[in-house]
């Protein structure tokens, strides 16, 4: 099957859904988080190792310098005490290298493990997938939430190295004298509330956040699809409003997520100073009744910054909780299960003339119900068209055959077949497909058409290029099949044709075109239609058709109506009936 764009009625608006959970995001986020951690264990030890290597160092150099301070207060000699001094400094140098090392190798496989298993995901979502999370939101998920978590692991050993430093640093006070280790205890229990209620109160905002940032991009992404009417219907200026109506929730929330920080960032920056201030004093009275040396005061004096220095906690566990957020969000799209499941126990599809059977199928898309319990056989090797008035469900119809989306209820068959339970490379071999708007898929002309069948030769390519009546201007562009997508300059009607040559390419039992020549000229379609005529020969076909001559090209037309068949016969015999023909007057024209 080849697969080009989404069929225009499975594409229908993403259905809002309420936001989730700050709570639940962020333990999402740190399961994913986990399992990200557990796939960089090598590197993640790595990091460990010269974080602990640069604690050991830090919480030795104040020894090392109390000892040289008082060897010269002492007149005693100060070799020793230097090269000790000098070698813990060199250590912890070369463990700070080595962290921002192993950090940044940890954070590319992370960045990259997620997504690659985002994209995976997405695209297992399928169709159906696009309704939930729209282009915009997957953009914003891939980009911003995915590479937010990168720097969780310098963060949590970050984290884990501070309060070792600090636990350190407050077992040296307490060597030192006990009193300083028992004046540093006094700030803890302060410091403790202060960040539990921040953890608390910021989840939800910094949810919203990254949430109306994700609208605003989605709203974008479709403005820059749609830039053709806009520019042609002059509404540039409205289209800018509707694009940037979420920016009072994202102001809001920025502001609340500010709110948050600022209660807790002053709390916390008065709390520190004055707890340093603390302790040396208590330092100082005891300097000065001789229970410490001043080496021991100057010792003191650095354990008690690193004590203090567990404050600037703050940012690191507001970088943390973003990561949360981000690795929620993307865990939240891996959470979300395939609206087209893989058959358990694949049948194998035997040869077959390609006959089509729906029976009973019922598809809802949202709260409205498109098809309903719907009926029609295809019979083997004859042209069927499906027509309808706009909204009918013409393309999600044609989107069961190859399971581009599956029904609720009912089920679909292939030469007796389920489709649901044949194997999806199996399933693509048998329906090709070809639609109104082919996607760029692929790097040049030949990839585009070679999409569906990577091995296919040059020979073979432009066989089908030929039978799509597209070999003559491939062959004009710069670099004839060889030109890249980005520089080949193709009109609808020749991307169509392209389309087409995809689907001939195939080969399958079962075509799909979904109004794949709606922006060809009269002369291009009727060649276009001579060399249909030969690929569809003998060959089962559904095709949807919003043009007359279309649908009496057809042996049997379906017409769609109230979701379900309304009637299947000839065009020419339903052409008497005042309703059918109404449906073609209020077809939209091609690209509508």
């Amino acid at each position: 099957m080849v697969r080009t764009e989404p069929p225009g009625g499975a594409g229908a608006p993403p259905v809002p859904g309420a936001p989730p959970d700050p709570v639940e995001l962020r333990a999402a986020g740190r399961r994913l988080l986990r399992a990200a951690a557990r796939r960089t264990r090598a590197w993640m030890g790595l990091l460990v190792l010269c974080t602990l290597l640069r604690v050991l160092a830090t919480l030795a150099t104040p020894v090392m310098l109390g000892r040289a301070v008082d060897a010269v207060h002492t007149g005693d000699p100060t070799g020793s005490a230097l090269t000790g001094l000098a070698l813990v400094l060199a250590v912890a140098a070369v463990a700070d290298t080595g962290e921002d090392l192993a950090g940044a190798y940890c954070g590319s496989r992370i960045t990259a493990w997620l997504r690659h298993r985002l994209v995976g995901r997405v695209l297992e979502l399928g169709v159906p997938g696009r309704r939930r999370f729209p282009p915009g939101d997957v953009l914003a998920r891939l980009t911003e939430s995915a590479s937010g978590p990168a720097a969780f692991p310098v963060q949590l050993v970050s984290v884990a190295a501070t309060l070792a430093t600090t636990a350190g640093a407050v077992v040296a006070l307490g060597l030192i004298d006990w009193t300083l280790a028992l004046a540093f205890a006094f700030g803890v229990p302060p410091a403790v509330v202060v960040l539990r209620v921040f953890v608390a109160r910021a989840g939800e905002p910094f949810a919203d956040y990254q949430r109306h940032q994700a609208a605003i991009t989605t709203r974008l992404l479709d403005a820059h699809q749609g830039i053709r009417t806009i520019r042609a219907g002059g509404t540039a200026a409205r289209e800018a409003a509707r694009i940037l109506r979420p920016l009072p929730a994202l102001r809001d929330a920025g502001h609340r997520t500010w709110a948050v920080q600022g209660r807790v960032s002053w709390r916390l920056a008065l709390l520190a100073p004055l707890l340093q201030i603390l302790i040396v004093a208590v330092a100082g009275l005891r300097l000065g009744e001789g229970a410490i040396t001043p080496g021991q005061l100057v010792a003191a004096v650095s354990y008690t910054a690193m004590a203090v220095g567990a404050a600037a906690l703050f940012d690191t566990f507001v970088a943390l909780l973003n990561c949360e957020v981000g690795a929620g969000r993307v865990q939240e799209v891996l959470d979300t299960a395939p609206a087209v499941a893989p058959a358990p126990r694949p049948v194998a599809l035997a040869d077959g003339p390609g006959r089509l059977g729906f029976r009973n199928v019922t598809v809802r898309i949202g709260d409205r119900t498109v098809l309903d319990r719907l009926d029609l056989t295809v019979p083997a090797g004859l042209g069927v068209a499906v027509v309808g008035a706009s909204g009918t469900g013409k393309s999600v119809l044609v989107s069961l055959v190859g399971r581009l989306i599956d029904p609720q209820e009912g089920r679909v068959e292939l030469d007796g077949v389920p489709v649901a339970a044949v194997a999806p490379p199996e399933l693509r071999r048998a329906v090709a497909y070809a639609f109104e708007r082919p996607a760029l898929l692929g790097a040049t002309v030949h990839d585009l058409i070679a999409y569906g069948r990577p091995e296919a030769t040059r020979a073979d390519v432009r066989r089908a290029a030929e039978t799509a009546a597209a070999d003559e201007f491939v062959r004009a562009l710069p670099d004839g099949y060889d030109t890249p997508l980005d520089r080949a300059p193709l009109s609808g009607g020749e991307l169509q044709r392209l389309g087409l040559a995809r689907a001939a390419l195939a080969d399958a039992r079962v075509l799909v075109l979904d109004d794949a020549t709606s922006s060809l000229d009269t002369a291009t379609e009727l060649k276009v239609t001579r060399a249909l005529q030969r690929l569809l020969a003998r060959r089962t076909s559904l095709v949807v058709a919003r043009r007359p001559a279309t649908a009496a090209r057809a042996d049997l037309v379906a017409w769609l109506d109230g979701g379900r068949i309304r009637a299947l016969a000839p065009h020419a015999e339903l052409w008497s009936d005042p309703r059918y023909r109404a449906v073609f007057a209020a077809a939209p024209g091609p690209g509508a």
